[in-house]
């Protein structure tokens, strides 16, 4: 039975990927190259992957500025299949073929624009993931782009794919049998949306 306890990490049976391949219209340019504390976004939400992953790939759009940044700091960069519906799944496909050629179990996702996740959130996923797939989940809802799925669910997410279809991230999680992994602090989870939540999140930085 998997447990929430800490596992041996970072493990070379878990790869990681951020999804970067939003058009952040609202923020006005690429969220996953604006700065926090002088390091880009994308390259924070690396980090935290990297406490349990062996490796780190960023998906993101050709041509963009995710795109350049991950290639610059010698990541693997993955782009969405043509005939994929917009939306997060097609980056977990991307994610979940890389680390089915990469010989991995399991792929951890991540958001570009959440840098207040908690430390511990991956570590934990992972340990509840087990052999399956594990979801956070907060008292706003689920927390689907946070996430560890088993390498054996890109048949079942290809399927569900097939046609441009996008059905909900956090349904095709419960129908693999995602486990629920409960995290107290909702507020940690939201994700940047305007360059004015950016400046209020770097200035309790700057008071760390």
């Amino acid at each position: 039975m998997p447990t929430d306890t800490q596992p041996d990490l970072p493990s070379p049976k878990v790869t990681g990927v951020v999804l970067a391949g939003g058009r952040s219209v609202r923020f006005g340019g690429e969220k996953a190259s604006a700065l926090l504390a002088g390091k880009p976004l994308v390259l924070w939400a690396v980090e935290r992957l990297k406490t349990v992953c062996a490796e780190v790939a960023v998906n993101s759009r050709p041509g963009s500025e995710a795109e350049s940044l991950a290639r610059a700091a010698g990541l693997a960069v993955l782009h969405d299949l043509s005939g994929d519906a917009a939306g997060p799944l097609a980056g977990v496909r991307a994610g979940l073929r890389w680390a089915e050629t990469n010989g991995a179990r399991a792929l951890a996702v991540s958001p570009c624009d959440a840098p207040l996740l908690p430390a511990d959130l991956y570590v934990r996923l992972v340990a509840a993931a087990g052999e399956g797939a594990a979801m956070a989940v907060t008292a706003d809802g689920n927390q689907p782009l946070c996430a560890v799925w088993p390498v054996s669910a890109l048949t079942h997410l290809e399927a569900a794919l097939a046609g441009g279809a996008h059905p909900a991230t956090w349904r095709m999680l419960d129908s693999i049998g995602a486990r629920h992994v409960h995290f107290a602090e909702g507020a940690a989870f939201a994700n940047l949306n305007t360059r004015a939540e950016l400046a209020a999140i770097a200035a309790r930085f700057e008071h760390r």
